[in-house]
């Protein structure tokens, strides 16, 4: 038995104890940048009596030097290197877990972090009760803004201990083995481990462990921070946002299919449709959201990766999905690829189709242009639920689309816009419209005509001055999206403008208060999603350098105050 230690990270004294309480897993490949903080975060844990093993898999940057010094610094610290990259998660924590001493197991990977109390928290979970794992919530810290959300709030909301996952097959959306703690035996007795070879193997590990847990427990603290760079370039990009791969499409759909034959053998048969929907919902609608940007040879390839496994899932699954989404995956599985594109830019948005087919015989009314043709299509593209024509104007369904993008004088862009009201909302004849826009507290607003080109479709143009916009004194740095205002019978419609998917960006350095707060503005696709006009400020010159870091310095209730009142007088 060793003698007491002191952490050279913490000052904490270490318990004098052979084994560890809980050893924690920090796989990495590459990262020597950010391996140190991952380490720190799990050393610096309310409960000290831990093992840390650092997995490289096999890195050619400085990773290996980087880990032995970290291991040379602290008792607690093991440094593991694969002989070769194996190219995944799996392998280095396979090869962590054959020489992990403690009874309990976490995992963490090289770029996120610990919260303090996260061993600590779910140790505490374990010891009240037989366990098979114990799980909390998981921040996401987005890198390029650090704004902060929680992965799957609702399933994390309260503490709660569950005698198995039929007893809540939600949990199979909260597919992470980093927010667990594992209990040895557990993984042990049932020779749970990670499948290598594949991408995706969280999803099928935590299937295989929700499924065979008898006992696990919930706690609504933090136990992870992951860190997400969603727009990261491709050659660094994480797996989940490596979506324009077809290898990427290629390797979901067969995890999935392990799921399936897993949940098959192992007797959880009755779990599919959950399952099912929570691939719909959530695997498969990552895709949709970046279909109106694929090309058709893409778009088929996809279809020839997809369909064959969409025909599989059960009926209840789709049934249980917004029409939308729904409308998306009929498209697709009758590789009706144009539409696929139009579809998909509506989701999430309440964005209208450009038309709508009614059926006299029936009385139904069908998304797209002519009456689908199959039973099955007739059943996922029937919007007559929807009630277009007779929902409340201010969620009724419309679609503003911008079909050019032209500089115009000085710092304004002329933008020419078409709205599709298929269910014939607006009356006939011109409607005044207006483009709203709001870099600061002040909304900019800009009145324009649209002029009814046929029944259901109007068209119009609209100067938009950047230089009109309102900031506040000190300056903007962020982006926002424009948005469309229609009235109609004393009521208000407020609907997201879709830009073309590709254009050139329009760049202008704009002198705010006669030169006093100069920014550059950049007018640009969003690029991802639906798709909307965006535009972004960042201030240069003085604004940069003095009135922001100034303004973040001494902002207090009083002086945004005062602000407000100084940029009233400057307008």
């Amino acid at each position: 038995m060793r003698t007491a230690t002191t952490s050279p990270a913490t000052g904490t004294l270490l318990p004098p104890m052979s084994i560890p309480d809980v050893t924690v897993t920090v796989i990495v490949y590459n990262d020597a940048e950010r391996l140190p903080r991952a380490v720190a975060s799990v050393l610096r844990q309310t409960h000290a009596n831990i093992e840390v093993v650092i997995s490289d898999d096999h890195s050619t940057d400085a990773t290996e030097e980087v880990a032995r010094e970290l291991a040379a610094h602290d008792p607690r610290i093991v440094y593991l290197r694969l002989p070769e990259n194996s190219g995944g998660c799996s392998a280095p924590r396979n090869r962590a877990l054959e020489i992990a001493r403690a009874p309990y197991l976490m995992f963490l990977d090289s770029d996120d972090e610990l919260p303090e109390r996260a061993v600590e928290v779910l140790l505490a979970a374990h010891r009240e009760r037989d366990l098979d794992f114990a799980m909390g919530a998981v921040h996401r810290v987005r890198v390029d803004g650090g704004r902060r959300t929680t992965w799957m709030p609702h399933l994390v909301a309260e503490r709660r201990t569950l005698d198995g996952i039929e007893a809540d097959p939600r949990l199979f959306f909260e597919h992470l083995s980093t927010s667990k703690m594992y209990a040895r035996a557990f993984l042990d007795r049932h020779g749970l481990r990670f499948p290598e070879g594949i991408h995706y193997e969280d999803q099928l590990f935590s299937a295989q462990a929700y499924c065979l847990a008898k006992t696990f427990t919930v706690v609504p603290e933090p136990v992870y921070r992951w860190y997400i760079a969603p727009y990261a370039a491709s050659d660094s990009a994480s797996i989940s946002n490596q979506r324009h791969k077809l290898t990427n499409v290629r390797d979901r759909v067969h995890v999935q299919r392990l799921i399936d034959a897993f949940l098959a053998e192992s007797g959880h048969e009755g779990l599919r449709e959950d399952k099912d929907f929570k691939f719909l919902k959530h695997d498969f609608r990552m895709y949709a959201g970046d279909l109106p940007y694929r090309d058709d040879t893409w778009l088929a390839s996809f279809a020839d990766l997809m369909n064959p496994y969409l025909d599989t899932l059960a009926e209840g699954a789709y049934a249980r999905l917004p029409r939308a989404e729904r409308v998306v995956l009929r498209l697709l599985r009758d590789r009706r690829l144009a539409d696929v594109r139009t579809a998909a830019r509506g989701l999430g948005h309440d964005v209208a189709p450009r038309r709508i087919t009614p059926d006299e015989e029936s009385g139904r009314v069908y998304w797209g242009e002519g009456l689908p043709d199959s039973p099955e299509a007739r059943r996922e593209l029937d919007l007559t639920d929807l009630e277009l024509d007779t929902r409340p104007f201010f969620t009724a369904l419309l679609r503003h689309e911008i079909t050019e993008v032209r500089r115009g004088p000085g710092t304004s862009v002329d933008l020419t816009v078409r709205t599709y009201d298929p269910a014939l909302r607006l009356p006939v004849g011109p409607q005044r419209a207006v483009l709203h826009l709001s870099p600061g507290r002040r909304r900019l607003t800009v009145p324009f005509r649209l002029s009814p080109v046929r029944p259901g479709l109007f068209e119009g143009r609209v100067r938009l001055d950047l230089a009109a916009a309102r900031l506040p004194v000190h300056g903007f740095e962020g982006t926002r999206h424009p948005v469309l205002r229609l009235r109609h019978q004393g009521r208000t419609h407020t609907g997201i403008l879709l830009a073309p998917l590709a254009f050139a960006p329009l760049t202008a350095r704009v002198p705010y208060r006669t030169g006093l707060t100069p920014h550059q503005v950049t007018l640009r696709p969003e690029g991802h999603n639906p798709g909307r006009l965006q535009i972004t400020w960042h201030p240069v010159g003085a604004t940069a350098a003095i009135l922001r870091p100034a303004a973040r310095r001494l902002s207090t209730p009083r002086t945004r105050r005062a602000a407000r009142l100084l940029a009233n007088v400057l307008r």
